[in-house]
């Protein structure tokens, strides 16, 4: 199998073949793309080094990372549903929020059927209601 880092040394091989570093556009592309695979190693590294493993404790009655909340925005009816994850996880547009956040953070602890004032970078708030944990 042939890795990303594998094609770049070869094209550094083939920048270096040009003759003069100093002046070898290529040669500068391959190296800097090399740097940016090296932070990602070390991103990967370094989240799988301090990766926590959260189990399901089947209590679906409490907001906890892992869990899916479905809730109300208050006054309202529409259900908006989203699974509360680790930051290296998070995805919004797949319904995916960080544990970090406003909502998650306001949301970890409560039970079903809870009210819960929600902070919002405006400096307002809104109010939600628990209507399922999954």
């Amino acid at each position: 199998k042939t890795f990303k880092s594998d094609v770049v040394v070869e094209k550094i091989k083939v920048a270096r073949s040009f003759g003069d570093l100093s002046e070898n556009s290529e040669y500068d592309a391959a190296k800097d793309e090399q740097g940016f695979i090296e932070q990602d190693i070390q991103r990967i590294e370094h989240m799988l080094r301090y990766a926590l493993i959260i189990e399901d404790n089947g209590d679906n009655n409490v907001i906890q990372i892992g869990k899916t909340v479905t809730f109300v925005e208050l006054p309202g009816d529409e259900e908006e549903s989203y699974q509360i994850v680790g930051s290296a996880e998070a995805d919004a547009f797949k319904g995916k929020i960080s544990n970090e956040s406003p909502m998650a953070k306001a949301l970890i602890g409560k039970n079903l059927n809870d009210e819960v004032r929600v902070p919002l970078p405006n400096g307002g708030e809104m109010k939600v209601k628990i209507v399922d944990i999954k």
